[in-house]
């Protein structure tokens, strides 16, 4: 058997050798918007709708407005808050919130195949549809914007070029469970979308994060607008591939004689960032669990066949090499040390950014262990018709 443990370890070290150096250095976090002051400026600057879906969040929607409120953004900007149903009294506090650039929707329950979300900011849509903006902002009620971040934002489109851009705002990592479980969220998101890849024009991989995405209005409704991703769960990544795909067919730029030329994709840009925080506090680890599985067996395509060969996959990257580096001997005792040793480094730029020790690295399969559990679990929740909920609501995949 002793083979077998060491081909086990050679294939959990090649696996760490690919992730390393062939996932677009993900690990390295540096795919961020810290040169966002160093971007030309507009010598005008386009109007901008913020639209923010809000359901029953009174804890957060007063700060969300206020930081939009108190953008130095020196173009038009209008607010749109959609109260989709609320039962805390969030449209009123987000009304006590806000200036004369405020309106606040009633939002109504969902349509037949939308999911919640998308439906409220369709809403929010549909009331400012007669009104011209160039950009459109959908952020997040549980986001707290700094001042500059939209006139960043914007200033990052224009002079990339960019239809859609992106920033993952940065997650509260105060509690225990949030300092164990938290960065490492945003080490497997960017696992699984690495932004480099993302941001290449080039590339299929489209990524964004849903709490702070700014579109280009007039590529975004010649996409279809929010009806072609109208039951995705999620919404934030199907949104970014609809951008950075190719233009649906007659809709590409007219070239001379009237013919239709094809249409470049999209460029799209998803970065992490410190202008732009979430205030959702997630104080245990149930929490982060609700979190996780509303969306887990979703980003599966609800495929128990590759459900399974994710599971072989984490064991065999993150649950192996502790494993051989306790339980084995000779060599497969050193890949498995090896293996976990890659595990820590590449760990490490995303617990700096968060202010912790490196050291927790080492800690990374039991957290990967929790993330699978959780995914399990989502994958139940799904057999069991209780799976990808919205504020308590079903979200729908027809």
């Amino acid at each position: 058997m002793t083979w077998i443990a060491q081909g086990i370890g050679l294939a959990a070290c090649l696996a760490w050798a690919v992730l390393l150096v062939g996932r677009g250095f993900f690990w390295l976090a540096r795919d961020d918007d810290s040169d966002a002051e160093g971007l030309p400026e507009p010598e005008s600057w386009p109007a901008v709708c913020a639209i923010v879906p809000a359901r029953n969040e009174a804890e957060t929607i007063a700060a969300t407005v206020r930081g939009l409120t108190a953008q130095d953004y020196p173009g038009p900007l209008r607010i749109v808050v959609v109260d989709d149903r609320s039962s805390d009294g969030t449209g009123d506090l987000a009304r006590g919130a806000g200036d004369g650039r405020l309106l606040v929707v009633t939002g109504t329950g969902k349509a037949l195949g939308w999911s919640g979300k998308l439906y409220a900011l369709q809403q929010g849509l549909e009331a400012v549809k007669a009104e011209a903006h160039e950009f459109l902002l959908f952020t997040d009620a549980d986001i707290e914007h700094s001042p500059d971040s939209l006139r960043r934002l914007v200033a990052r489109a224009l002079a990339d070029d960019r239809d859609l851009v992106s920033l993952m705002a940065r997650l509260r990592c105060e509690s225990a469970a949030e300092r164990w479980l938290i960065p490492a969220f945003v080490f497997f998101f960017q696992m699984l979308y690495p932004f480099r890849w993302s941001n290449d024009p080039g590339a299929r991989t489209a990524a964004a994060a849903g709490g702070c995405v700014l579109l280009r209005r007039s590529a975004f409704e010649n996409r279809g607008g929010l009806l072609p991703i109208r039951g995705r769960i999620i919404d934030d990544c199907a949104l970014a591939g609809l951008m950075k795909g190719a233009l649906p067919e007659g809709r590409g730029a007219e070239g001379r004689g009237g013919l239709n030329r094809p249409a470049r994709r999209s460029r799209i840009w998803l970065g992490l960032t410190e202008r732009v925080r979430s205030l959702r506090a997630y104080d245990d680890l149930g929490t982060i669990r609700a979190m996780v599985v509303r969306t887990a067996y979703a980003q599966l395509f609800y495929n128990p066949l590759i459900l399974l060969g994710m599971v072989a996959a984490l064991s065999l990257v993150y649950l192996a090499p502790p494993l051989l580096a306790v339980f084995g001997d000779g060599w497969a005792r050193g890949l498995g040390l090896l293996a976990w040793a890659a595990m820590a480094l590449a760990y490490a730029p995303m617990l700096r950014r968060f202010g912790l020790s490196p050291l927790r690295g080492l800690a990374l399969p039991l957290i990967a262990t929790t993330y699978l559990a959780f995914t399990l679990d989502s994958a139940r929740a799904e057999w069991a018709g209780k799976g990808g909920l919205w504020k308590g609501e079903p979200l729908s995949r027809e």
